[in-house]
């Protein structure tokens, strides 16, 4: 019997390899590919278009208010469309932190990796093309705000994130929560965007850095983006199957996960 407060990390496994051709895998890649293309899309596609309202307007108050809601709405939407399919990952920090919970293999959680990568460069290159060759925006820090500052608040943002998917979509006595889980989740991103937004963007999500990035070859300070939010979603992943996770029970992992 494992002693209160302990995390095992003999959770985390390698999976096998007929896990990538498995039906299910394949049919959870697609959905976090999809779900991630329609998150980005949005997401993304709101600041571009408030950009072109307001003439570069996106880091005033009512832009930042615009892409909170813009994300909040969005990831709500892919979470829900996904979460029984893949489990509603939609960020490679969320599944980071399924991982060292046991709730994902390696090998599936790398497929999940390239599939949202791969959805979010999809989106930004459709909105590229859609709007006339528009730039589509890399996260970048503002001018007050240094990159220690920034990782800081990218490790606490998906902290909160990746603690709220353990708690409302992970963690096996959540009960029946229907769609709490994924409004609890498009909320948590909405307000981080308002909290951490004016500084260095709220990415929480190194897809969402990554896709716009790469369309617009734009690479400054992009390691902050994802060792920020792959830093924080461990920390909330140890902590709570650390203390919250109750280690009597089969651990349930999320729709789609190992085999």
């Amino acid at each position: 019997m494992a002693p209160p407060f302990h995390f095992d990390y003999r959770r985390i496994e390698v999976g096998r390899r007929e896990e990538m051709s498995h039906p299910d895998t394949l049919k959870s890649v697609l959905a976090e590919f999809i779900s991630t293309l329609i998150f980005v899309f949005a997401g993304e596609g709101s600041g571009m278009a408030f950009n072109k309202l307001t003439d570069n307007g996106s880091s005033t108050p009512d832009g930042i208010v615009s892409a909170a809601l813009a994300h909040a709405f969005g990831l709500f939407v892919a979470v829900s469309i996904s979460a029984n399919i893949s489990g509603g990952h939609v960020n490679p920090a969320v599944t980071f932190g399924a991982l060292l919970g046991g709730n994902i293999s390696l090998i599936k959680g790398i497929l999940y990796w390239i599939a949202q990568l791969a959805g979010s460069s999809v989106a930004c290159l459709l909105l590229k093309f859609s709007t006339g060759g528009l730039t589509t925006s890399a996260f970048s820090l503002s001018a007050d705000v240094s990159v220690w500052n920034a990782l800081v608040l990218e490790i606490v943002m998906t902290f909160g994130l990746v603690y709220t998917v353990y708690a409302t979509a992970i963690d096996p006595r959540r009960g029946n929560v229907g769609i709490i889980a994924p409004i609890a989740i498009g909320f948590i991103v909405g307000a981080n965007i308002l909290a951490g937004g004016a500084f260095d963007g709220a990415s929480m999500n190194p897809a969402v850095s990554f896709g716009p990035a790469l369309v617009s070859w734009s690479w400054t300070h992009q390691w902050v983006y994802w060792a920020g939010p792959l830093i924080g979603s461990g920390i909330a992943a140890i902590v709570y199957n650390l203390f919250f996770i109750d280690h009597g029970h089969v651990h349930e992992p999320l729709p789609g996960g190992d085999f």
